[in-house]
C-alpha cells in the first residue's frame, strides 16, 4: 500500500527488528566456563581456572586486569554461593531445583556483581544478560533479566535481611544464609571451636576471604631472606621459612619456586613439620617417616629439616601419581631420602622403625575452606564417617612404625572434633584395634610464636586467629 491509499490516521508498519547477535564477553564467559566444570565434573576452581587464564592470555589477549576480575567472579560467587542462592529463591517463582543449573550459574556471577562488587549495577545486568543470551539463549535472557533487575533493587545487607532466618529462633541457620556454609559445616565449626557468637561469625567470615599466597623456604636450598627480595614479599606470621606475597602475585614468577628451592605452602602446614621436628627425643634422631606424604609441600620440608641433622626421610604415599609429586618436590633435597608408593595402613617398613613420624591424613578439608570455596557445597556429614576408618588405621600403623621414645605427629587439615580430637582418643584407648601405649607431647611450646592455643596439649590453628587454615596437630610419644 503507498501512503496515498493509507487510511487517514493509519500508522506506517514498523520495519522487521533486526535480530543483534550476542557479543561475548571473554572474563565472564571464563568465569561462567569454570562454574560448570566445577558443578558438572566436581573439578576444583583452583585446578581449573589456571589453565583457562593461561589460554586466555595466549589466545584472547587477557592482561592482568581480566585474569584478577575473572578470578575474583569465580571464587566470589563459589564463596558466597549459599546467600546466593537464597537470594535467588526469594526472586523466582519455582523452586531453584527446577531451575536448570547453567541458569543458575549465570544468575548467581550476576548477583555477585551486583552485591559482591563495585561494578556499576547498569554494567552488572547488562553484563549477565548479554552472557546469558551468549550461552543460554533469547528465552531464558529475558529470565536472568528479570530476577536480575529484582535482585538489583537492593543491597546485600538488606537482602540478608529479609532472607536470613531470624538469629534468636535458629543461629546455626540464621549463620549459615549470613556467612554462605552448610548448615551442619556451622554447627561442626562451632562445636570444635566454642565460644560465643563472634568468634564463629569471624571464623566463618575469615572462610569467605581471599587467603594470601604464602611460600615456604626450604632450608639448606633457599631462605626466607632471599624470597623478601621480591617485589611486595612480607615475611610470615610465625614460621621463620614464610614469606607472604602481599600483593596475591604469582609464584611461578619467583625464580627459587621455579628451581624448586622454595614452594607454595600455608603457614599453618609448615608449623606442623616444624613443631614434630622441635618435638624432644631421647636416643637416635636418623630416620624420619612422612606416612601420607602427597602431594609433597610437607615431606619437602620435613627432608630439608632432617638433612641439617644428618637424618634421612622415607616419604610413602599410596597413590602413585601424588608420589611422583612428592619426588618432585623432593627433587634436589640435600640429605638422603626415599620416596615409595605404599600404604599407610598395610606399611612395608618393620615396626619401630623410626625415630619420628609424621601422618598429615586425608579428610573432609574443612580447615580450608578458603581455598577451596566450593568443598562446603560437597561435603555432606556422613563422609565424616567414611573418612574415620581412615585416619584412625593411619594413626595406628604411625604409632607402631616409631620406635620407642620417638614421637608420631598426627596432623589433618580439618578443625572437625570427629576428625581431630576424637580421633586420636579413640586410637590411645583401643576403641576399633588393640591399644597403642603412648603419651600425649603438649604441642604448645613448640609453636612458642603463636598465641590463643587453648588447653592443649593438642594445637587447633584457626584463619581469623592465626591467618592460617584450621590445621590441627596431636604429638605423641611412644612409650611400649
Amino acid at each position: 500500500m503507498n501512503d496515498q491509499a493509507r487510511p487517514q490516521g493509519a500508522r506506517r508498519p514498523r520495519p522487521p527488528k533486526q535480530h543483534r547477535r550476542p557479543v561475548k564477553d571473554p572474563v565472564r564467559f571464563l568465569a561462567f566456563e569454570a562454574l560448570r566444570a566445577v558443578d558438572e565434573r566436581d573439578a576444583y576452581a583452583n585446578l581449573v581456572l589456571p589453565p583457562l587464564l593461561r589460554k586466555a592470555r595466549e589466545n584472547a589477549g587477557f592482561d592482568d586486569r581480566d585474569a584478577a576480575l575473572a578470578t575474583e567472579l569465580v571464587y566470589g560467587t563459589l564463596r558466597r554461593q549459599g546467600t546466593y542462592d537464597a537470594i535467588v529463591a526469594a526472586c523466582v517463582d519455582r523452586p531453584l531445583r527446577e531451575v536448570d543449573p547453567p541458569v543458575l550459574d549465570v544468575l548467581a556471577l550476576g548477583a555477585h556483581q551486583l552485591l559482591g562488587t563495585r561494578i556499576p549495577t547498569h554494567a552488572a545486568v547488562s553484563a549477565s544478560v548479554e552472557l546469558a543470551r551468549v550461552v543460554l539463549g533469547e528465552g531464558r535472557a529475558k529470565f536472568v533479566n528479570a530476577v536480575l533487575r529484582k535482585i538489583s533493587r537492593d543491597d546485600l545487607e538488606t537482602w540478608i535481611e529479609r532472607v536470613a532466618p531470624p538469629y534468636d529462633k535458629d543461629p546455626e541457620d540464621h549463620l549459615a544464609v549470613v556467612h554462605s556454609h552448610p548448615r551442619w559445616i556451622v554447627a561442626a565449626l562451632w562445636d570444635a571451636l566454642g565460644g560465643p557468637r563472634a568468634g564463629i561469625e569471624e571464623l566463618l567470615a575469615a572462610d569467605n576471604e581471599r587467603p594470601e599466597v604464602t611460600l615456604v623456604a626450604r632450608p639448606g636450598r633457599a631462605t626466607a631472606a632471599e624470597l623478601l627480595e621480591q617485589e611486595s614479599a612480607e615475611p610470615g606470621r610465625w614460621s621463620p621459612y614464610a614469606v607472604r606475597m602481599a600483593d596475591g602475585g604469582e609464584p611461578g614468577a619467583v625464580p627459587a619456586v621455579r628451581e624448586g628451592r622454595a614452594g607454595v605452602q600455608d603457614e599453618g602446614s609448615q608449623l606442623v613439620a616444624i613443631a614434630l621436628a622441635r618435638a624432644p627425643l631421647d636416643g637416635p634422631d636418623a630416620r624420619w617417616l612422612d606416612g601420607c606424604a602427597g602431594p609433597g609441600g610437607k615431606a619437602a620440608l620435613l627432608g630439608a629439616l632432617a638433612a641439617e641433622r644428618g637424618a634421612s626421610l622415607l616419604a610413602a604415599e599410596k597413590q602413585p601419581h601424588r608420589a611422583g609429586l612428592v619426588a618432585r618436590a623432593l627433587a634436589g633435597n640435600p640429605g638422603p631420602y626415599q620416596v615409595v608408593t605404599a600404604d599407610g595402613t598395610r606399611p612395608p617398613w618393620r615396626p619401630g622403625s623410626f625415630d619420628r613420624v609424621l601422618v598429615d591424613v586425608p579428610c573432609s578439608g574443612l580447615g580450608a575452606l578458603r581455598r577451596r570455596p566450593e568443598s562446603r557445597w560437597r561435603r555432606r556429614p556422613e563422609d565424616m564417617e567414611s573418612f574415620a576408618p581412615l585416619q584412625r588405621g593411619l594413626l595406628r600403623e604411625a604409632l607402631k612404625a616409631v620406635r620407642v621414645g620417638g614421637v608420631v605427629g598426627y596432623a589433618t587439615c580439618s578443625p572437625h572434633l570427629a576428625e581431630t580430637r576424637i580421633v586420636v582418643d579413640d586410637v590411645l584407648r583401643g576403641r576399633g584395634g588393640a591399644p597403642v601405649e603412648a603419651e600425649w607431647i603438649d604441642a604448645r611450646p613448640l609453636m612458642p610464636e603463636l598465641p590463643g592455643l587453648g588447653d592443649g596439649p593438642d594445637v587447633q590453628l584457626w584463619p581469623h586467629r592465626h591467618g592460617t587454615d584450621a590445621m590441627y596437630l596431636a604429638l605423641l610419644r611412644r612409650t611400649a
